[in-house]
């Protein structure tokens, strides 16, 4: 897949790879495009009302920061013309990063953009709308005076379009990228030695598909379900790439396999298409239908932009997601928000439930015993794993919940000619039904913890001296037991520490992980400016890194959830 950077490259100057959506919600069913997209695409993404692009690019300048590239070109310096092609096409990109007007007049893109990415079996079929189709074909046609790789006009069906050979010339398959502009929309995909003229003629959108999505309610079955906005949507079919490694034509990727198998004399899928095989994956593979991709809301503006987004990877065994959910534990409430911290960590873990959670899952996925030859060395494989000797393992720390670890704020200082921690407001957390027999049991191994008295809202202990910290870090260290939760904090950390205090034990997350990538540097490009020293040119690329982020892990009853928020501001 690396033949595609220059898909892959554009996609990112529209929003960092992710998906993209707006704030309208168009009616799917009359997009012309879901017309030339069959319903058995293997993947597919789409972005239905026009992405303000430009307004992105303006409040994502900070991350938008690159180093001189005269390395990368030297590593390039003999590399064949493709290879430069794809060099060329970063460098014009970076050059440009910090200018949104001039990258968007360039490429011929307009303030907003639409774009939608899908599959014809294996091909791989990218589109979106430009506004200025000469300042397009001239962008590349500069690109392929730097390279040197020159394209081939072809004409399929009536319709030119430009081909790039991706292979030396005496490969004996051939692979081309194909790039060309149709009523102001660009497709580019592939071609191969291997490929028909007609499933080049349906990636162009020349030729109808049978079965489109737009007959079907997929889309806006799968956004109602998750919650998603209607404006994106993406999605990888688990059930359609089993059906293609198990069958010969059971879709269009089976086909496109099938014919592959015959050119080449062998199909690496043989085993999997007797008849146990079929029926026990595709049953498997019913019960984990897709992984699905959607927005949970995004507020773009040329000041700031902030998308939050959720994988999900859909689940029907209920069996399994019950198991999974009881490994919930207690993360806290802060730990799932961005503002007000410069780093955060969470997991929350019902350390109780752990042997008997992955124990169900164990037995489940034993059961039925399957026919299929994979799939009953798997089983045979999983039977020698039981997970039920994790019980004794895990009886010393029972009652556990959840640990996190929050940093608000920390200063630098290089007063000394060494730098030093002089500040630092952080909170680390253990919480649990009940704390204070956890420090008991700490103590037989701890003897420095035998005098010190731990109660519920008594008085914090000062640990410094137990933590043996380095000369380096100057702070002082307190422990306290606060409702059930045994924490460890520095400076104003202790803030943090009384809101957790107040925070019942509830199974209500698996994990979260935030940061501030601003506030996470900007104490240490000031100690370094303080200081006089040079500044290392990868540091004077990031000090004006302007993000957030913020990810989390959890198990619902419609599968496991990966949630990812990102906020980023212009300079």
């Amino acid at each position: 897949m690396n033949k595609f950077a220059t898909a892959a490259l554009v996609v990112a100057v529209g929003a960092g790879g992710y998906w993209l959506a707006a704030e309208n919600s168009p009616e799917m069913a009359s997009d012309p495009i879901l017309a030339y997209i069959p319903a058995d695409t293997l993947a597919f993404s789409a972005q239905f009302s026009p992405f303000p692009i430009k307004d992105y690019l303006y409040s994502a300048a900070s991350t938008q920061q690159y180093g001189p590239l005269e390395e990368l070109e030297l590593a390039f310096a003999d590399s064949s013309p493709q290879e430069r092609f794809f060099l060329s096409f970063f460098k014009a990109y970076v050059e440009r990063a910090q200018d949104p007007e001039r990258l968007l007049a360039d490429l011929g893109l307009g303030d907003t953009l639409k774009s939608y990415f899908y599959t014809l079996g294996a091909l791989p079929v990218f589109k979106f709308d430009i506004q200025n189709s000469a300042a397009f074909w001239a962008y590349f046609d500069a690109l392929e005076q730097e390279s040197g790789l020159k394209h081939k006009l072809n004409t399929v069906a009536g319709a030119d379009y430009r081909a790039y050979v991706l292979t030396d010339v005496d490969d004996e398959e051939q692979l081309e990228l194909i790039i060309a502009e149709r009523d102001a929309w660009v497709t580019i995909t592939i071609n191969s030695s291997v490929n028909d003229s007609e499933l080049l003629e349906m990636a162009l959108g020349l030729k109808a598909v049978d079965k489109p999505i737009s007959e079907t309610t997929m889309i806006e079955d799968m956004i109602h379900e998750h919650g998603f906005t209607s404006d994106g949507l993406g999605f990888i079919n688990h059930v359609e790439l089993v059906k293609a490694i198990t069958s010969s034509d059971a879709n269009m990727l089976a086909k496109q396999l099938t014919s592959l198998a015959a050119i080449i004399g062998e199909d690496p899928f043989d085993e999997l298409k007797t008849a146990n095989c079929q029926a026990e994956l595709l049953s498997i593979v019913n019960n984990w239908p897709k992984t699905v991709v959607g927005y949970n809301s995004l507020d773009i503006s040329r000041e700031r932009s902030a998308m939050d987004m959720s994988v999900v990877v859909e689940s029907r065994n209920q069996v399994i997601l019950a198991a999974l959910q009881q490994l919930r534990g207690f993360v806290p409430s802060f730990s799932n928000e961005l503002d007000d911290k410069v780093f955060s960590l969470a997991l929350g873990l019902d350390v109780d439930n752990l042997a008997s959670s992955l124990s169900k899952v164990w037995q489940d996925l034993q059961t039925p015993e399957y026919q299929c030859a994979p799939l009953a060395q798997m089983q045979a494989e999983i039977s020698e794993q039981n997970p039920s000797m994790l019980g004794m393992m895990t009886g010393m720390v029972q009652g556990v919940k959840g640990v996190s670890f929050t940093v608000s704020d920390y200063l630098l200082s290089t007063e000394s000619g060494e730098p030093s921690i002089s500040g630092l407001d952080a909170l680390l957390s253990l919480s649990a039904e009940k704390p204070s027999v956890l420090v008991d049991m700490a103590k037989g191994f701890v003897p420095q913890l035998a005098s010190m008295e731990l109660v519920d809202g008594g008085e914090a202990v000062d640990v410094t001296e137990l933590l043996m910290l380095p000369p380096q870090v100057k702070l002082n260290a307190s422990l306290a037991i606060k409702g059930q939760h045994l924490l460890l904090y520095t400076g104003k950390g202790e803030q943090l520490a009384n809101t957790l205090g107040q925070q019942a034990l509830s199974n209500n997350g698996l994990f979260t992980l935030g940061a501030d990538y601003g506030k996470l540097l900007s104490p240490l490009v000031t100690a370094i400016e303080q200081s006089g020293e040079e500044m290392p040119e990868e540091l004077e690329m990031l000090k004006d890194y302007n993000m957030k982020v913020q990810m989390g892990l959890d198990i619902t009853d419609k599968g496991i959830v990966l949630r990812s928020a990102m906020e980023t501001k212009a300079l």
